[in-house]
């Protein structure tokens, strides 16, 4: 028997938006400086938090000398050019429009601040009209980041939903971590690079959105 969703809430970067591409060349680029290599090592310890979170993640493993507050303005330039070429994840735009369709109330809760954001849905403002909000990772409201359960609390608390009706979709095993503390259920969509068995926590892990088994968590299938 499916579990009673009556609410859906989503990350952002690398599940709704192909932005992961964009914070690997940046961050390639401000290592490089310093003769530094940026890997898959790194990244993966990396995706999912907030900001602050992130660069003190590559601050400290690759011995960059940066403040975190000096690491992040440098990167923001290079952020700022790439971030309004963002296109969709597959399957994305499919699933959310088929959902909004039914009346399915979903919701964005991103690591990611106001302002990259923005630059982020540059050519998709019309698309995430359909959220019915988004919580950013600069929220005041929000005490601590992923894997911490605030942001997907504060989410439910704005969609005025029972967090025990909630189903999250992430890429991140942070954001399975913070789902599953917060009470939600949890579907994992991971970098094709992560080990599975660091999604654990999921209820259940698919390849893309596309996959998504929409019948199991009780909505009707595609047309």
């Amino acid at each position: 028997m499916a579990p009673e969703i009556t609410h859906i809430i989503y990350d952002n970067d690398g599940l709704l938006l192909d932005t992961e591409p964009f914070y690997t060349k940046a961050h390639q680029i401000m290592a490089a400086r310093f003769g530094k290599v940026f890997d898959w090592a790194v990244k993966s310890k990396m995706i999912g938090l907030r900001a602050e979170d992130s660069a003190n993640v590559i601050i400290n493993a690759l011995q960059l000398p940066f403040s975190v507050a000096e690491y992040l303005e440098e990167r923001k330039h290079l952020l700022k050019e790439m971030f309004p070429q963002a296109e969709p994840m597959p399957g994305a735009v499919h699933l959310t429009m088929h959902l909004h369709g039914l009346g399915i109330p979903q919701a964005v809760a991103t690591s990611s601040d106001r302002y990259y954001f923005d630059l982020k849905i540059t050519h998709h403002k019309e698309w995430y009209k359909i959220f019915q909000c988004v919580v950013f990772g600069d929220d005041p409201e929000i005490r601590q980041g992923k894997p911490a359960p605030d942001i997907f609390l504060l989410a439910a608390e704005r969609l005025r939903a029972d967090p025990s009706h909630c189903l999250v979709v992430e890429d991140s095993p942070a954001g399975i971590e913070a789902a599953r503390a917060a009470g939600m259920f949890a579907v994992a969509v991971p970098d094709p690079n992560m080990d599975d068995r660091v999604y654990s926590g999921a209820h259940q892990i698919i390849r893309s959105l596309n996959e998504l088994d929409l019948s199991s968590w009780g909505f009707p299938a595609y047309a």
